[in-house]
This record gives structure tokens, C-alpha cells and sequence, in this order.
């Protein structure tokens, strides 16, 4: 009886997480001390196996919260009992409780998460599904696509079936497929632009190169060949400069990012344009900060080039009459900065709006076709986006800071 109590005290210590709990082994006889050291090694493999348990779960926590891919799980009532910092930043909530939040964002994602999950319950219940032992759970995708105050969003949703030994949980899975195209689109964008500056520059370097000798070594000759030779040289010299700023676009520098402060950047970059030729009497330029002292962590170099892109642009589209231009930058709840480029210049048409980053694509007589595609790459190197919304009223780019 002594030791059916012994064991049924030390199984109660560990039911209750008390996994210091220990019998004598000293000063009592050689039975008694066998068997008490047997019950402490039980309680001490236990307390091992518990740590290492833990460990592990700290471990693959650490995972969860490192991936890209956005993780919710869901018990049987739809509560999210756990979820990632991928799921916070792609659904812009830092704090995920339920299902029915999803709705605020996109009722077809909150639907499409549902859907998935009872496709795969439907499937379970069929005559004949047999679920293998060692799978203990289903998948299912669809592509959700929304507009939030980031822009468009296109998200790959999964959902995963999963039953513990306790509850039934469902896994949702969140992949940002719109980011992953961007970033493909300008990969095969650059390959073919390093392509083709490569055979322009092979094939008019020795053109021009050529021109240049003949008008040097026949100074005399007529005029009309002369003219000719000139001709040649002069297309030559502005091809190979049209080139030249192609290049830029497929040899980005290297950022080397720093904290600075946004309102002595804007303030400066709107000095630098009120000396460009692009700039005019009748413009009227605002800047708020909010707050003032507001930080960005970036390549201060390269998001100029981007800024001042951006207002040459909007000086053009005002055509010299009373323009307002206004710079204004805030920090959202997440932590993220805006920095919004807003002017009342005419409206981009809806069929232009997705072509507008592209290369080669412009809207202007004598335009290249690389600013705002150089614009969206610095900003991609920067660990930012770059967003357009225009309407009859304000024509506005947006620089997101995650």
C-alpha cells in the first residue's frame, strides 16, 4: 500500500507541473532506496522530456515568426489561437482574434478561408475517403485579391486540416503573390534590357565612332556629305545617351541605408526642384510631417532620386498652370511611414495605370520610359513599394516604408 501511495503522489506532483519533487534515497534500506530511486529517475526523464518539448516549441515559434508566409490557426469556433508577424503585416492588424475580422478587410478572404476549410471537411466525410495514418490533414488554395490603403493586394490562401489529440484546427496559410510577380516582372524586365542595350551599344558604337574619323579626315569634302557624316554621328551620340540611361536601370547601385529625418528630406528635395527647368512661377508646394520629427530607415540617396522623379513628373503633368504640389508624410499604427506625392495635375486614365512602372512605357512626346520603372526598383531595393492612385482631382504616388 506505502508504495501504491508513493506513486500515486509523485503522478499527482506531475499532473500538477511539480517536477521537483524527490523521495529519500539516503538513510533507508537497500528495497525502499531502489525503489524511490526509481520513482525519481521517472520524474526526473519526465522533467528532461518536458524541457526538451519546450525547447522545441520555442524553437519552431521562432520559425513561425521568421517565415514570410502568413500563419493563422483556428479552432472549431473560428478564434485564431495563434498567428505570425507575416499574417499581421499582410492583413495591416497587428491583432488577430477571429474569423469574422477578416471581413473588415475582404469578405471574399474571410468566405475563400471558409470555403477551403469546408471543402476539405466535405471531403473527409465522402463514403470511401480513406485518410491515410501518417496524414492527418488536407489542402486547398485560391487566390484572394483586395485593395487596402497599401493597394492592391493579391494573396495565395491555403487552408491545412489538422487534428490533436484535443481539437480539430484549421491552418491558413497567406502568401503575397502580388509582391513575388512585381519582383519577377522586374527581374525579366532587367535581363531583357541588358540584352538589348548590350546589341544597341555593339552596333552603333562603331557608327558613330566611324563618323567621327570620316568628318575629321575629309574636312574638305562637300557639304552635303559632310552634312550626312554629322547626321550619322549626332543620331549615334543621342542613341548611345538613350541607351546609357537604360543602363541605369539594369545596374542599380547597392543601397546603403541610414536613418534620416523625412521633413529635412522633403524640404531639400523641394529646394533641388525649385532650380530644375521643369519648375514655374505659379506652382504652390505644402509639406506636413506628422510627427515632426519623424525617421525613416533607407537609402536617403536613392529615395531622392525617387522623390525628385517623381515631382519633375508632376511639375510636367501641370502644364504651367496653378499647380499644387503637396508632400505629406505620417507613420502609421503598424510603424510603417507614407511618404505621399500628391498634385492637381490631369488624371492618369484607369487603362494607363498598371503599365505605368513598366520600362519603355511613357506617356510623354519625348520620354523614356525609365523614370518611374527606376522609381519602383530603388524602392524594391529599399525594402519599399511605391503605390499610384489618381483621380480627377489629386494624381498621388505613395512611398511605403514596412
Amino acid at each position: 500500500m506505502k508504495r501504491r501511495k508513493k506513486i500515486s503522489l509523485m503522478l499527482e506532483a506531475v499532473e500538477n507541473g511539480d517536477y521537483t519533487f524527490r523521495y529519500p534515497e539516503k538513510g533507508i534500506c537497500r528495497s525502499r532506496k531502489a525503489f524511490n530511486h526509481a520513482l525519481n529517475r521517472i520524474v526526473q526523464i519526465l522533467s528532461e522530456t518536458r524541457q526538451e518539448i519546450r525547447q522545441q516549441e520555442i524553437f519552431y515559434e521562432q520559425i513561425l515568426q521568421e517565415v514570410d508566409t502568413g500563419i493563422l490557426v483556428l479552432d472549431a469556433d473560428n478564434t485564431v489561437i495563434r498567428h505570425n508577424k507575416a499574417a499581421s503585416r499582410l492583413l495591416g492588424m497587428e491583432s488577430i482574434l477571429h474569423l469574422r475580422q477578416l471581413e473588415h478587410i475582404s469578405v471574399e478572404l474571410a468566405e475563400a478561408v471558409s470555403g477551403l476549410a469546408d471543402t476539405n471537411a466535405q471531403s473527409r466525410a465522402c463514403p470511401g475517403y480513406a485518410e491515410p495514418q501518417k496524414r492527418a490533414w488536407e489542402k486547398n488554395a485560391q487566390t484572394v485579391a483586395f485593395d487596402n490603403e497599401r493597394g492592391r493586394v493579391r494573396l495565395s490562401v491555403r487552408v491545412s486540416l489538422m487534428r490533436t489529440a484535443k481539437q480539430a484546427l484549421r491552418i491558413v496559410a497567406l502568401n503575397d503573390i502580388e509582391n513575388e510577380l512585381d519582383e519577377k516582372e522586374v527581374s525579366a524586365w532587367i535581363r531583357l534590357t541588358r540584352v538589348l542595350t548590350h546589341e544597341i551599344m555593339n552596333a552603333v558604337t562603331p557608327l558613330t565612332s566611324l563618323s567621327e574619323t570620316l568628318l575629321e579626315g575629309y574636312r574638305q569634302t562637300d557639304d552635303r556629305l559632310r552634312d550626312g557624316l554629322q547626321t550619322i554621328r549626332d543620331t549615334g551620340k543621342g542613341l548611345l545617351q538613350f541607351v546609357e540611361s537604360y543602363r541605369r536601370f539594369t545596374h542599380p547601385p547597392e543601397p546603403e541605408p541610414a536613418p534620416f529625418y523625412v521633413k529635412g528630406f522633403l524640404q531639400k528635395m523641394l529646394e533641388l526642384l525649385r532650380h530644375q527647368p521643369v519648375w514655374y512661377a505659379g506652382i504652390e508646394a505644402r509639406i506636413y510631417v506628422e510627427p515632426a520629427d519623424l525617421m525613416v530607415y533607407a537609402d536617403e540617396r536613392l529615395i531622392g532620386q525617387v522623390v525628385l522623379n517623381i515631382l519633375k513628373n508632376a511639375c510636367q503633368a501641370m502644364e504651367e498652370r496653378k499647380g499644387k504640389l503637396l508632400l505629406h508624410a505620417y507613420a502609421e499604427a503598424s510603424g510603417a511611414v507614407r511618404i505621399e506625392l500628391s498634385n492637381n495635375g490631369p488624371a492618369i486614365e484607369a487603362a494607363l495605370m498598371e503599365d505605368i512602372f513598366l520600362p519603355f512605357f511613357t506617356t510623354k512626346p519625348n520620354g523614356s520610359g525609365i523614370g518611374l520603372a527606376v522609381s519602383r526598383q530603388l524602392m524594391h531595393l529599399c525594402g519599399g513599394s511605391i503605390l499610384l492612385h489618381s483621380d480627377e482631382n489629386l494624381t498621388t504616388f505613395t512611398l511605403l516604408f514596412p
